[in-house]
């Protein structure tokens, strides 16, 4: 009983740690929502080539996520955050020479590094505040980290918006015929050196503290979950998890298109009519909204079936949708700034029904569900080509899409047919 009293006590205090975490990431995600419009202006680019923010970005996630699945097996849940967040901070640290040169294949290759190591911090935090109680409440536990998750979202445009776009960016007209054209884009790009030389700070900061901090690791639980004798084969033959590959390629291609062409969205003359720093706020609000509807959801799911409430979340996302499709104005620009608070319990929903009664299995499907963070780096690009054909508004159909299949999974795709036992895992060897 003491055991037990005083193992509470330890995940309680780690769960508190982690939240800071999933702050961080979150802050530094959606200051791309940020970048996007800022290097749009200085380096005069389509919204095809702007999207290779986060394509760069997210794509790190597939090509990162299975090595730090071995990663986190070697070293541990708690050791592998610590050393995801010094990856994370040499990325950030990687703005100055970018912005110095400026260079948009540099800024790439930093955002690229930053990525990396807010995967490893994914394919370990998310098991981990799995593991931090009870599985029967780990949807709620990791509901309410997302919440922070959200917190540092709804931060991170504001934040930029005030440091980065503050100052009224030249047009490509204005570009072109400036005397001082090299010096002004310079000026331009090297507004974003102070901001991410904090922020590499913070995360080296934090990276110490987590090492040195007596927080669980759970290094058994890894290596025993990411062990050579079980394969990413056999969690995939669990229909379960594949769909939620899917489910999580559909929900974070949505929400990172979506999020990506807020700005420019709003601040087209038929939708908001105002200045890019002004729309950074909004896009505040729609990472706001996720926020808040996190700590709801991690309320819901106490009481409503995790798969019911990601379905109903999906049909209202879906409406909001169509609604800002059809309408102009106020209605269109905050029909689509509500779909925030209906993405709130997507992802860490979608993630632990993936990973349901997945036993030694856990990590396996885990590192599969993070590489299908990839859809934010594949549909914010379809996207961008479709805007530059079609419209922005036009283009929300893509997401659209994406929500529709969300719904299929938390209805019915997400229903564990073979639930994995330590001795079914040991046949399959």
């Amino acid at each position: 009983m003491t055991n037990n009293a005083s193992d509470q006590g330890r995940y309680r205090g780690a769960l508190i740690v982690i939240t800071s975490i999933f702050f961080m990431w979150g802050l530094l995600t959606s200051l791309n929502d940020v970048l996007i419009p800022h290097l749009k202006s200085v380096f005069s680019l389509s919204y095809t080539q702007t999207m290779l923010i986060q394509f760069t970005f997210f794509g790190a996630y597939f090509i990162v996520s299975l090595p730090a699945g071995k990663l986190v097996a070697k070293l541990g849940y708690k050791n592998s955050i610590s050393f995801g967040l010094l990856v994370a901070g040499v990325g950030a640290l990687l703005f100055f020479p970018a912005a110095k040169a400026p260079s948009y294949p540099l800024f790439l290759t930093a955002l690229f590094v930053l990525a990396s190591g807010i995967t490893i911090l994914q394919v370990a935090a998310n098991p981990y505040v799995s593991l931090l109680g009870p599985e029967k409440s780990s949807s709620s536990r990791l509901n309410l980290a997302q919440a922070f998750n959200s917190l540092g979202t709804t931060v991170g445009p504001a934040l930029g918006g005030l440091l980065i776009l503050s100052g009224a960016a030249l047009s490509s007209a204005d570009v072109q015929s400036a005397a001082g054209e090299v010096a002004d884009r310079l000026s331009e790009a090297q507004m974003v050196q102070g901001p991410y030389l904090i922020l590499a700070a913070i995360l080296a900061t934090l990276a110490v503290v987590i090492f040195f901090w007596r927080l669980p690791n759970f290094k058994d639980q890894a290596q025993d979950d990411m062990t050579d004798n079980l394969t990413y084969g056999e969690a995939m033959r669990h229909r379960h998890v594949v769909l939620g590959m899917l489910g999580i390629f559909a929900y974070v291609g949505a929400e990172v298109s979506i999020g990506s062409f807020l700005i420019n969205y709003i601040t087209q003359d038929h939708i908001g009519n105002m200045s890019e720093g002004s729309a950074a706020n909004y896009v505040a609000y729609y990472w706001g909204g996720a926020m808040i509807g996190r700590f709801i959801g991690s309320a819901l799911l106490q009481k409503v079936r995790a798969g019911l409430l990601l379905g109903l979340f999906a049909i209202i996302a879906s409406l909001l949708l169509i609604i800002t499709m059809i309408t102009t104005g106020h209605v269109a620009m905050w029909s689509v700034v509500a779909i925030g608070l209906f993405n709130s319990i997507m992802f860490p929903t979608i993630f632990t029904l993936g990973i349901a009664k997945m036993g030694p299995l856990t990590s396996k499907a885990s590192s599969l569900l993070i590489m299908s963070i990839v859809g934010g780096a594949i549909l914010p690009v379809a996207m961008g080509f479709l805007a530059d054909h079609m419209g922005i508004q036009h283009a929300f159909f893509l997401p659209l899409i994406c929500y529709l299949y969300i719904l299929f999974y938390g209805l019915k795709g997400s229903k564990v047919q073979n639930p994995v036992t330590t001795e079914h895992a040991a046949t399959t060897r």
